[in-house]
């Protein structure tokens, strides 16, 4: 097996991080078995498969995995076997069987059984071959161990169905810790997509992803938010993963920085920054915060202090809600302060989690080619009953992005063909601000057998010899 030891709630100290990990044929070519083959990767939503028959496929380099709902159950909830994962590949000649419509995420769909195009094997919805044409002309040794689909691990966490290659893999929980600890209060399961894009860039995944994973690049990226305030947090290891956040305002224990408040009078800038942020970026809020935020300036005196401000906000808007049939969680104050803003599940996906609403990315190699990635946003948020959207993964590409995901997105490519240039010794992330970055490398590393970041001083070293 091929299982790293995990490293803990620990400081990281400062590193270098060499670039074969971004920009190495042989490394992305090698991430297919030693990482991809070894590892959970969230592959779609519970609620995606809504009916028996209901399949969705989910590709990961030169994988396809189809995901199939074989009994009813409420799978989102620990119901085992409700749904199924297969080897998207006919047992015959090698044949997917299920194709990606051109300009699609994946395929989806709902199917009695699933039938090879090519030379028409059928398989039933428990992955057994149940038609197989002149079957005798092989005798007794085509048996159903043979013919039947091969099965992938599969299991679901907080409403996302999770999958894993490797038969001898840790059970989802145990990979998950201390992650969905953390999450689970936030019951992120009852969230429902309000939208979701994909699309592809010019650069490695990890350069996508850690685009996300730390909040050291707003003041470069993102200028015109220094006007709420300074955004620079930390980002620390937990085990196989990380999570980042910021230290909670003085006077503001409760909230511990989930929402911002902005800086100067807190009516006025918290009204601004949540307008910006629904028109600038359409993620990490909701209707009902942004609107209710519009109010603080007429509803509240001048003086209000900031942790009255946030307090009137929050109890506000969750009224609301309630309202209107939509019931936050009450997540304690404790629990929402250490679980941060976002965490990072190794080795590909980040959950921006909060009582109402949740920003998910999701990065993907394009193949083997180390220079592009498939790249995907989700927003959730809690609905009333009954008036959930009907979503679909839409392709955008970079330029149909809300503003401020533009932003990020300009320094991809510029990233990617930057860490090529001749004589550059690696990157060097802050390891409190960008410590999620150094985190992942740390990881990557006990999979992939290299690419551990190394010690700056090395670095500097090197440099005066």
């Amino acid at each position: 097996m091929n299982k790293p030891a995990d490293l803990g709630n620990q400081a990281l100290q400062a590193s270098v991080i060499p670039v074969e990990a971004y920009i190495s044929p042989e490394y992305a070519r090698a991430e297919a078995e030693k990482l991809w083959r070894k590892v959970w990767l969230q592959a779609g939503r519970v609620e995606d498969l809504p009916e028996v028959g209901c399949y969705i496929t989910y590709d990961i380099g030169h994988d396809s995995i189809l995901i199939v709902r074989v009994a009813e159950g409420d799978a989102a909830n620990g119901a085992n076997g409700c749904i199924k994962a297969y080897r998207n590949v006919c047992t015959h000649r090698g044949r997917r069987l299920v194709d990606t419509p051109a300009g699609q995420r994946n395929a989806r769909g709902k199917r009695r059984n699933f039938v090879c195009g090519f030379h028409a094997w059928t398989f039933e919805l428990d992955g057994t071959a149940g038609s197989i044409a002149h079957k005798d002309a092989w005798g007794p040794a085509l048996c159903d161990s043979v013919t039947r689909l091969g099965e992938v691990q599969c299991d679901t966490w907080a409403g996302f169905v999770w999958i894993n290659q490797d038969p001898e893999a840790e059970p989802l929980r145990d990979y998950l810790e201390p992650a969905a600890a953390m999450l689970d209060p936030f019951r992120l399961q009852d969230m429902r997509a309000r939208w979701r894009k994909w699309t592809v860039f010019d650069c490695n995944w990890k350069v996508a992803l850690e685009a996300f994973n730390e909040t050291y690049h707003v003041p470069g990226t993102h200028p015109e938010f220094t006007q709420f305030g300074d955004f620079t947090g930390w980002g620390r290891p937990q085990g196989k993963h990380s999570h980042i956040g910021y230290d909670a305002p003085e006077g503001l224990d409760e909230n511990k920085a989930k929402l911002r408040l902005g800086i100067g009078d807190p009516r006025v800038s918290t009204a601004e920054m949540q307008k910006y942020t629904w028109e600038g970026v359409n993620t990490n809020t909701t209707q009902t915060l942004v609107d209710v935020a519009q109010t603080l300036p007429d509803v509240l005196p001048e003086d209000t202090p900031p942790a009255e401000v946030s307090r009137y906000w929050l109890e506000t808007a969750r009224r609301i809600d309630e309202e209107r049939g939509v019931v936050w969680p009450k997540v304690d104050s404790e629990t929402v302060g250490a679980s941060g803003t976002s965490w990072q599940i190794f080795p590909n996906q980040q959950i921006g989690h909060a009582v109402n609403n949740m920003l998910c990315y999701h990065a993907r190699p394009f193949g083997s080619d180390p220079d592009k990635c498939y790249f995907e946003v989700a927003v959730y948020e809690l609905f009333p009953e009954g008036q959930v959207p009907e979503t679909e993964w839409v392709y955008a590409d970079p330029d149909q992005f809300p503003h401020v995901l533009r932003q990020d997105f300009s320094n991809m490519a510029a990233v990617q063909q930057g860490m090529k240039t001749g004589g550059y010794a690696g990157n060097i992330p802050n390891p409190v601000a960008e410590g999620a970055v150094l985190c992942l490398h740390r990881n990557l590393a006990r999979y992939m057998g290299t690419g551990m970041p190394r010690p700056l001083e090395t670095l500097t070293e090197e440099s005066a010899s």
